[in-house]
């Protein structure tokens, strides 16, 4: 009954908003202010109601009346309220557009602080399953706040933007992103996470495959490290080196690493380990030809023994014949 009774409300808020657009004889202008307000209120009424379709309905409509009155800032606060509607709705979609156009506005009536807010809250409902979306939301926010001149806020947005770009496996994207953010914190003087991102750039440029780039990145940052970080870095770029993949694996499981932002921690997980140059173990075969020879030589001594064994019988019979004929020849006498 409550749910009945409050879209009643926001029916009757609607119907108030028409008549208020409406012209007559000696009314030549719409009242824009008092449609944009009505609007409002049936917004309110249907997202009570859970009604959340005839809210964003409302809401857009009031963005209409608002910009007809020139009132861009109430515009971009009703198209706020759209992206919150949209992820009731879970149309996340939609809601890019809506923090665009809002951004827009509020930077338009001059308000910085409030179009990278907009832009901010709509990237995190979206990051986790549209982070190309978000990836885009966060740029366009460092953009509005360098214009500020606020590095520090610029350095929060570079650091999302890494680490969406290390989330989407684009490492030489995110290597950029990462330089970009250490010379924000470079000019804070923010050197304690100039340390921690020097670990995870040179995570990144192993990730790409290139270890002189990840060298060089420890040589120019390397002074910023604290004693963990050092100790870290040190035994992660000598196991590449020297293509060891057990030492590897060890500074990778190190707790330091594990305990980063999430998307350096899950990239450490599945870093491709070098592979090891430890010679590899082979049986040594004799040489096929000497056992050939050794055979042949042993086939040979067989068959040499063989005829020598069969010479002698010839030999005896050859004696035996002799002495045969010798008996035969004095058989006869001397005569």
């Amino acid at each position: 009954m409550s749910s009945n009774k409050k879209i009643e409300d926001g029916l009757e808020h609607i119907r108030n908003a028409e008549k208020s657009l409406k012209t007559s004889l000696l009314k030549w202008r719409p009242d824009y202010e008092n449609a944009a307000d009505e609007y409002n209120k049936a917004a309110t009424c249907f997202r009570n109601a859970k009604s959340f379709d005839q809210c964003r309905d409302c809401l857009l409509k009031a963005v209409e009346c608002h910009k007809q009155n020139r009132a861009l800032f109430y515009a971009a606060k009703a198209l706020d309220q759209c992206v919150l509607v949209c992820k009731e709705l879970g149309d996340l979609r939609a809601i890019p557009q809506y923090a665009e156009r809002a951004a827009n506005m509020y930077h338009t009536q001059g308000n910085a602080e409030s179009a990278a807010s907009a832009l901010d809250k709509a990237a995190k409902i979206i990051e986790q399953k549209l982070p190309a979306d978000a990836l885009k939301l966060y740029q366009h926010a460092t953009e509005i706040v360098m214009i500020q001149d606020s590095t520090r806020q610029a350095a929060e947005y570079a650091s999302k933007i890494a680490r969406l770009h290390v989330k989407l496996h684009d490492y030489d994207l995110a290597a950029d992103a990462i330089r970009r953010e250490l010379g924000l914190h470079q000019q804070n003087e923010s050197y304690q996470a100039t340390g921690r991102l020097t670990v995870a750039l040179v995570l990144v440029q192993l990730a790409r495959g290139d270890v002189v780039a990840a060298e060089k990145a420890f040589k120019e940052w390397g002074n910023y490290c604290e004693a963990p970080e050092l100790q870290t870095l040190e035994s992660l770029l000598q196991a590449y080196d020297e293509e060891d993949p057990e030492a590897a694996k060890r500074a990778l499981n190190s707790p330091f690493i594990k305990h980063m932002d999430v998307e350096y921690a899950i990239l450490a997980r599945d870093m491709k380990l070098p592979e090891s140059s430890l010679p590899q173990t082979r049986v040594v075969q004799e040489n096929p030809s000497a056992s050939i020879d050794v055979v042949s030589k042993a086939q040979g001594d067989e068959e040499l023994e063989v005829f020598s064994n069969d010479e002698q019988p010839s030999n005896a019979t050859e004696e035996v014949h002799t002495e045969e004929n010798e008996e035969d020849e004095y058989a006869g006498g001397l005569c």
